[in-house]
């Protein structure tokens, strides 16, 4: 039987760095957040078995995240961490090990000291909690965010994770406070009255929680970034028809555009910008004009393919530029509207994106109102190893 077992919380579901994927799956140079904390995990010499618990819906992201690496099959998560920190325990009945670790995915870079120590800690205490003390002044907000008071920071520590403990009173503690909401699995020891010691953490044992977090992870491995610009430029004919599909929504008009989709040529002249940046080829590539299930498709089905993929290699989208170039329909009544529109499909800040509008002079097909053309430039920031 496993002495001890590590477990890794990766079920949760918060999207703060925009769009679908989980924040444990995004990539670092090369490899995922949650690949990052389970490697450490897995060739920790007193590790004797790693399980990860995941959201039910992301088994094939759990899949290529630790495609080859030896651990125990994944279990379920609950609603909330502490149901998904339970499950996990439950899941380990079985094997009745002596210890267990607690880990969130969210933080890539335990590093083996670290978990010696909290390991350690459990020879004299029912649980350990890896934590840093608190240097800063702290000060405690009133009314108006006025400073209401400064607090004392002696004896103050930030918890961090793992935190790890005996194993069969650890699951006890936590079966007799299912459905609570305590902030951490150390605060579910300490309601139970269990002794819990304070080691020392590490300042690099961050949790990744925005783009900002993101950067940081990409400089401790030296990866860094890199901001790579991509150009889009499309043309659709008018054809018959009262309305044109511009930038995702619909404008009244007395032509319609004529393409095999929906011939948004806003939103493709984004999409097509967008998979430049990030060497993606083009939309017909992802998208082939030759296959009948496209024929009429709405245009926002590719561009937020466009940014998936952007966020899948771990990048992020800095900001989009269009210019819808015509004599008519007028864009200027519309465009608070179409950059709303836009900046929802990317699921980035409306200010990330611009829409503008101009005309050839009457010059060229445009100018003679047989059609519209559009160009975008956007900007992808990337894990340069990506």
């Amino acid at each position: 039987m496993p002495r001890c077992v590590a477990l890794i919380v990766a079920a949760g579901r918060g999207h703060r760095f925009g769009g679908e994927m989980p924040k444990q799956y995004r990539m670092l140079a090369g490899k995922s957040l949650l690949r990052y904390c389970a490697e450490a995990f897995a060739r920790h010499p007193k590790i004797d078995a790693v399980r990860v618990i995941i959201h039910p819906d992301d088994r094939a992201l759990y899949d290529a995240a630790v495609e080859g690496l030896d651990l125990l099959p994944p279990v379920h998560g609950g609603a909330e961490r502490q149901d998904s920190a339970r499950l996990g325990l439950e899941s380990l009945a079985g094997m009745k090990p002596d210890h267990v670790l607690i880990h969130d995915a969210a933080r890539p870079f335990p590093d083996e000291a670290l978990v010696t120590r909290t390991i350690d800690a459990l020879a004299t205490a029912a649980g350990a909690v890896a934590s840093v003390p608190v240097n800063d002044t702290l000060k405690r907000a009133g009314a108006g965010n006025a400073v209401a008071a400064t607090v004392d920071r002696a004896g103050l520590w930030r918890a961090q994770t793992p935190q790890g403990f005996r194993y069969a009173e650890i699951l006890a503690a936590h079966r007799a406070v299912a459905g609570q909401a305590l902030t951490d699995d150390a605060a579910v020891a300490e309601h139970a009255g269990l002794s819990v010691a304070l080691v020392m953490g590490n300042e690099d044992n961050f949790k990744v929680t925005t783009e900002d977090d993101l950067a940081r992870a990409a400089r401790k491995l030296g990866a860094g970034a890199e901001t790579r610009i991509g150009m889009g430029f499309d043309v659709h004919r008018f054809g018959p028809g009262d309305k044109v599909w511009l930038c995702g929504i619909e404008v009244a008009h007395t032509h319609g555009l004529v393409g095999h989709s929906d011939a948004d040529v806003g939103l493709h002249a984004i999409t097509d910008a967008i998979l430049g940046a990030i060497g993606a080829g083009d939309i017909g590539q992802h998208f082939p004009p030759s296959d009948p299930q496209w024929r009429g498709a709405p245009s926002d089905i590719f561009l937020a393919h466009a940014a998936k993929l952007v966020r899948e290699k771990g990048g992020e989208i800095q900001n989009v530029d269009l210019t819808l170039i015509c004599e008519r329909p007028k864009i200027g009544p519309h465009r608070p509207r179409m950059e709303a529109r836009v900046a929802e499909i990317l699921d980035v800040a409306r200010e990330r994106v611009s829409v503008k509008a101009t005309t050839t002079e009457k010059l060229g097909f445009t100018g003679r109102d047989e059609g519209m053309a559009a160009q975008a430039i956007a900007s992808v920031r990337l894990p340069a190893a990506s």
